[in-house]
């Protein structure tokens, strides 16, 4: 479908035998191990050295005292407290940064300058993981706090926007977490690769730029394993499609340059021409930071990879004469040139030592993967060393046992390519026994046991020595599988949270759209009709109901009100936030010709019924407010006086805001006029059912401080909507503030700053709400819907 030039395709093709014979001749000498078992003798004494500092016999006193005993649920931060208190964080930290710089960098650990650069980076480690005092870390919040740390505040809101967009366009049929948690394992691992490769006495503004960069990359080239490998892998795409999207994915690694999409022939034609424009730009931006003298070395491993993919993808099970050749091969490649991308990705100079190391490595981690998906994979029917073994063992006497290989493997790396290393030995020991120890926590025993007992037929008493070791072995866990399933669990419960915080919404909101409408008494006068009228008129557009809303689920789920009881609270609310909107709308004011998709109260009625209708919202509000039962009067007096000083300070910012037109203001002046504006709104929600549920002083002071920095966001988040937002979805015309010559963020600070500005409140906010106590789910997923909304 994609045509190229001949001669790019004979020079691809040529590049990828080579990759071939290289993989070829590893793959011979592992074949010749493998078929010897001198692995098992090898590694059986390596195993005897090693056991000494991970078998260890407790004295009978510390069986019985169950101090410092392991916990049984290793949730992050327990468990990290856990190590800690034990003495054990920092040798957990040592291997486990080890073992990254050995299989992520590619680095040697008998180098004196590794060995020292781990040093730092434990230390580093060790200190912000005892020294976290909340459950944030990996929140938004914190990813925006690390990078104001280094410079790189508009690059951590990009790459946050574009995690989003990748999530919300992974189609059905895939895994949206997994497919965010691989993201931002890539851009970590090219980050570190940045890092590593930065001098010391490199300035601030440079090393923001190179870790601006470092997260860029990193994200485009991760974008190649949802939106291609995964993809490809899916069953979302039919046979037809997948052949048109991988004749597109070649021809732009062989020619350099992205085809033009065409015609689509298939179902998915909306999701591959959103595809084909993420990944063209993220080919394009990685394009630009390649350097000349490693631009064509990148190519080639960008498309060995993917034909090395390509050919193993196409693989089925049911062909029962693959060779070992065929079987291992492309895997060699494939787990190798995904890794040496990582680091030719930012344009590094070639390096033979890692290059080499990485390439023999690759294969430990994919046997290692497929050992563990190997029944998830034999569902799917995918071929690999473990599933095809498992189909054809009985027939297939040459096949080579994928679980011999594995110990092949680690062998060749400890003593042929890391040189016998001792700490070498020690790291990859640990990654392996723990491996099996998950696998068969997994599994279960009986499950495990039979599994063992299959793969490791020929070798029984090498097997011995490992279910020794997986049995008896301590002290073998690893940083990176903690992280790993602490941010699966995070992306899982935020996923589950943001479901129950919108259902939440909706629900709440109908009820309360159910209890607004003002009611028509017999006798009103005709003087008093077009008020009510418009009164209704005003509040059966389509609002958002958000202050009504969190009174609710505040005073309801957190301070235990009851709900029919609040029920005037939430119309006195709903009643001020509608009548403050009228008098905005007003010509003397913003003159606005929509608001919530439809004409404004003026234009409909005129402007002097306008005008009485939003008087009459504000006395019916208090008139709501006193009618609450089941409060003392006291209570509902402190809440009437407090509600009239809230709308005393929303017309002193709205005055602000009047007298600020055609004005330079300051940023400070901005933030105060904004919080009387809306932060004020915020209040009111979130004190109001304080006030009634007499909530403690600190309490309502953390309220307080959560209000003002979620409401000047939401504001900042409206003046971005009003330069770049969609008229249909807004509800309201955009480029008013512009046309009014209003003072915004976005007139200060620009488009950029403001966002900064906006994640900045952003970071307060939740910062304050650190200090509420209670469940604060909801006011944290509101906060994320307020500067994440398009409406």
């Amino acid at each position: 479908m994609y045509s190229m030039n001949k001669e790019l395709l004979t020079n691809a093709d040529a590049c990828y035998r080579l990759a071939e014979e290289k993989a070829a001749h590893y793959f011979k000498l592992l074949k010749e191990q493998v078929s010897q078992k001198t692995y098992a003798a090898t590694l059986t004494k390596d195993i005897q050295s090693w056991k000494h500092n991970h078998i260890h016999h407790h004295s009978l006193f510390s069986i019985f005292s169950g101090r410092k005993r392991k916990p049984e649920s290793q949730g992050y931060h327990h468990y990290i407290q856990w190590l800690d208190y034990t003495g054990k964080l920092d040798h957990y930290l040592d291997r486990s940064i080890s073992y990254i710089f050995m299989r992520d960098l590619g680095k040697a650990l008998d180098s004196p300058e590794t060995k020292q650069r781990v040093r730092s980076v434990v230390d580093n480690l060790k200190k912000h993981l005892t020294e976290s005092t909340g459950t944030e870390s990996f929140s938004m919040a914190w990813l925006f706090r690390k990078a104001q740390e280094e410079g790189i505040e508009s690059t951590m809101i990009w790459v946050i926007d574009k995690l989003k967009i990748v999530s919300a366009n992974i189609p059905i049929g895939m895994d949206a977490e997994h497919a965010q948690r691989k993201l931002i394992k890539i851009i970590a691992g090219v980050y570190m690769h940045v890092v590593e490769e930065m001098d010391s006495e490199i300035s601030p503004e440079e090393r923001s730029q190179k870790l601006d960069a470092a997260i860029r990359l990193g994200y485009s080239y991760g974008l190649t394993y949802p939106f291609i490998d995964d993809l490809l892998d899916a069953k979302v795409l039919s046979a037809q499609e997948k052949q048109q999207y991988s004749d597109l994915i070649r021809t732009t690694l062989i020619t350099g340059s992205v085809p033009e999409l065409g015609a689509w022939t298939g179902k998915n034609e909306d999701l591959i021409r959103f595809i084909h424009s993420e990944l063209r730009e993220a080919f394009e931006y990685i394009k630009t930071k390649q350097r000349p003298e490693t631009r064509k070395s990148f190519f080639e491993q960008t498309y060995v990879f993917f034909q090395s993919q390509e050919v193993d993808r196409n693989k089925v099970l049911s062909n029962s004469h693959y060779s070992n050749e065929e079987l291992y091969i492309p895997i060699i490649l494939k787990s190798s040139y995904s890794r040496l991308i990582a680091r030719s990705v930012i344009g590094a100079p070639v390096n033979e030592g890692f290059d080499n190391r990485t390439f023999f490595y690759g294969i430990y981690n994919q046997l290692a993967d497929d050992f563990t998906d190997m029944f998830d994979d034999m569902d799917a029917g995918a071929v690999t060393p473990y599933t095809y073994f498992l189909k054809y063992h009985d027939e297939r006497p040459d096949l080579i046992n994928p679980f011999e290989l594995y110990w092949t493997v680690i062998s060749n790396l400890i003593h042929n390519v890391y040189h016998s290393d001792s700490k070498t030995c020690e790291v990859i020991l640990d990654r392996a026994i723990n491996s099996l120890k998950r696998f068969k926590e997994r599994m279960g025993i009986d499950k495990y046991n039979e599994v063992m007992d299959f793969f490791t037929s020929g070798t029984p008493q090498f097997n011995l020595v490992i279910q020794k070791m997986v049995r008896k072995a301590d002290d073998v866990d690893f940083f990176d599988k903690l992280l790993r399933d602490h941010i699966i669990t995070i992306l899982k419960n935020e996923r589950k949270e943001q479901e129950e915080f919108i259902d939440t919404i909706e629900s709440v909101r109908d009820q309360i759209n159910d209890i607004l409408k003002i009611p028509n008494t017999d006798n009103v006068s005709l003087l008093k009709e077009p008020i009510i009228d418009a009164a209704n008129y005003s509040l059966e557009g389509d609002g958002k109901r958000l202050r009504p809303i969190i009174a609710w689920v505040v005073g309801v789920n957190e301070f235990g009100l009851n709900k029919s009881v609040i029920a005037p609270l939430l119309r006195s609310l709903e009643y001020m936030h509608t009548a403050s909107l009228i008098f905005d709308d007003l010509p003397s004011q913003d003159n606005a010709p929509t608001r919530r998709g439809r004409p404004t109260v003026h234009q409909v009625y005129n402007i002097a019924i306008a005008e009485l209708t939003g008087l009459y919202l504000t006395q019916k509000a208090i008139g709501e407010q006193s009618s609450l039962d089941g409060f003392d009067s006291k209570t509902v007096l402190n809440l009437i006086q407090y509600s009239t000083y809230i709308t005393e300070e929303m017309c002193k910012g709205q005055a602000m805001d009047l007298d600020s037109k055609g004005k330079p203001l300051a940023l400070e002046q901005l933030n105060l006029m904004c919080f009387y504006k809306t932060g004020l709104a915020f209040e009111a929600s979130l004190l109001m059912p304080a006030i009634l549920a007499n909530a403690e002083e600190t309490e309502k002071e953390a309220l307080k401080k959560f209000a003002r920095h979620a409401g000047i966001a939401f504001q900042i988040k409206d003046d971005l909507l009003d330069v770049e937002g969609d008229l249909t979805l807004l509800g309201k015309p955009v480029g008013k503030d512009a046309e009014n010559n209003n003072a915004t963020f976005v007139s200060i600070l620009g488009s950029e700053g403001a966002r900064k500005e906006m994640w900045e409140h952003y970071c307060l906010a939740m910062e304050a709400l650190e200090h509420v106590p209670r469940n604060t789910t909801f006011l944290k997923h509101l906060l994320n819907y307020l500067v994440n909304r398009d409406h």
